[in-house]
């Protein structure tokens, strides 16, 4: 009779305390990668989760065994719509950090619809004019600049909405004078895919996991579950006995939400970009989502999140040492159907 082992290893990160709901669904930026381009450009950009489908590609990879062998690798696609600089916002470095120094807001297009996410949003003419007169005096004083940019879901094949998402973008590449130029002169203007990232580099995707609810600790940490035989009648699906210094030793597993954390992706390949959707989507369609019929990017491997979840990619900030040229040569798209 083999050997009951009594002993496992802890399952689980206990590092990414407190394990609770996400704020919103579209998640804020909280750092940024210092990128060196000859041109100013965003820094993110938005989308929306479709699916998974898989490709059959030539790796590229330097050093791997499979170099220059046709290897399966499963994708996600993701939907990026255009979206509207709404404003361009300035910092100035403070002792106590940076602090918004003013503010350059347009009217937006009509078919926007902002007014559903905006409520109070008015914008006059000579008001414009007038604070990006200001900005030629205040260059010195800038040390960021940054887009507040609108998506456009009501463009995308999958989502119903109309209310458009709004996240702020840093800019990055060329001088602060080219930055204040650029953020002033795209405002109102629509931002494609294709003015943020390019085919073949690595981004971050940062959004929301999917959400599980309240768990508890069998299911939500994977400890060990007690004996169902043997003086466990309140329940054998709950933790063990504790010292009483184990907790300010380390955290206790605890019962509680499960799911719905705000998480960050690094390092994820972009092998596709395009904006005929019919290339992409499967014969029966996208299940939960539909049809892709704008701008798409396809990712390698897997991303966190439900389908029509808000997603938003980011510059890598720790990228790897290794960085392609260009896309890797794709043999064949699964355009089955995934039901």
């Amino acid at each position: 009779m083999a050997r009951r082992k009594w002993s496992a290893p802890r399952r689980g990160s206990l590092g990414v305390r407190p394990r609770k709901r996400a704020a919103e669904f579209v998640p804020s930026v909280r750092s940024w990668p210092e990128v060196s381009l000859e041109s100013p450009r965003p820094l993110a950009f938005l989308g929306y989760k479709v699916g998974m489908t898989h490709v059959i590609l030539v790796d590229d990879r330097p050093g791997r065994p499979t170099y220059g062998q046709e290897i399966f690798v499963p994708v996600t696609v993701i939907e990026t719509p255009p979206m509207i600089p709404l404003a361009a916002r300035f910092y100035e470095a403070t002792v106590s950090g940076l602090k918004t120094l003013t503010e350059v807001w347009t009217r937006p297009p009509e078919e926007l619809e902002i007014h559903r996410r905006i409520k109070t949003l008015s914008v006059s003419t000579d008001a414009l004019e007038e604070t990006i007169k200001k900005l030629d005096g205040m260059k010195d004083s800038i040390a960021r600049v940054s887009l507040i940019m609108a998506s456009q879901p009501k463009l995308t094949g999958g989502l119903s909405k109309k209310v458009p998402d709004v996240i702020e973008v840093r800019l990055g590449g060329g001088d602060v004078g080219a930055q204040v130029e650029y953020a002033v002169g795209v405002l109102g203007k629509p931002l494609r895919i294709f003015d943020v990232f390019s085919a073949g580099q690595f981004v971050d995707v940062i959004g929301v996991t999917k959400g599980k609810g309240f768990q508890g600790v069998i299911k939500r940490f994977g400890v060990r579950e007690l004996p169902k035989w043997h003086k466990h009648r309140k329940g054998h699906r709950r933790i063990g006995a504790r010292s009483p210094a184990f907790g300010a030793i380390s955290p206790v597993p605890q019962p509680g939400q499960m799911g719905f954390h705000r998480r960050t992706e690094y390092n994820k390949r972009i092998l596709i970009m395009g904006d005929d959707g019919s290339k992409i989507t499967p014969v029966s369609s996208f299940p939960h989502y539909g049809q892709v019929r704008t701008d798409y990017v396809v990712l390698a491997g897997s991303v966190q999140g439900t389908p029509k979840r808000p997603l938003v990619l980011r510059w890598p900030i720790r990228p790897p040492s290794w960085a392609p040229d260009k896309a890797p040569k794709i043999v064949y798209i699964s355009l089955e159907s995934k039901i």
